[in-house]
């Protein structure tokens, strides 16, 4: 994964002690979370909205979601969500994270590739103003 030449979306957040174990540490299944939100803000801050995607008639369904755990954040720790398109097709896209601490130290990096479906949840070729992400 690479940000080389790409548009990177960075999203705060602060870890909630509803997202983390008994010994204050994140759990794993909230980074997935964190993903998502990185992910709408990068729409958010290419000038559009999820909700105007799915206006719109489509909807893009998670295929695959891969984590790699790095380094444990803690409860009410800041973390960073950089969040790109890795990889745009027709009618499927990856996007790639990287969740870094007020260190800029890296704490997970993953990705999720995603399947555009229409109303009829039909493979759909993704509309050509939203393949412009990966611009």
């Amino acid at each position: 994964m690479t940000t080389q030449n790409r548009f990177v979306a960075e999203t705060r957040v602060q870890v909630r002690y509803a997202e983390t174990d008994a010994m204050g540490i994140v759990h794993h299944a909230s980074y997935i979370v964190y993903f998502e939100e990185g992910r709408s803000n990068y729409i958010r801050q290419r000038g559009r909205s999820y909700a105007d995607f799915e206006r719109e008639g489509y909807y893009l369904a998670v295929t695959e979601v891969n984590a790699r755990y790095v380094q444990a954040a803690v409860y009410d720790q800041i973390l960073r969500v950089r969040c790109w398109v890795e990889q745009m097709r027709s009618r499927g896209l990856t996007f790639a994270y990287e969740i870094l601490d007020d260190k800029d130290r890296l704490m997970v990096r993953g990705y999720s590739k995603h399947v555009c479906l229409d109303k009829a949840g039909k493979v759909a070729v993704i509309p050509e103003a939203w393949r412009l992400w990966d611009k």
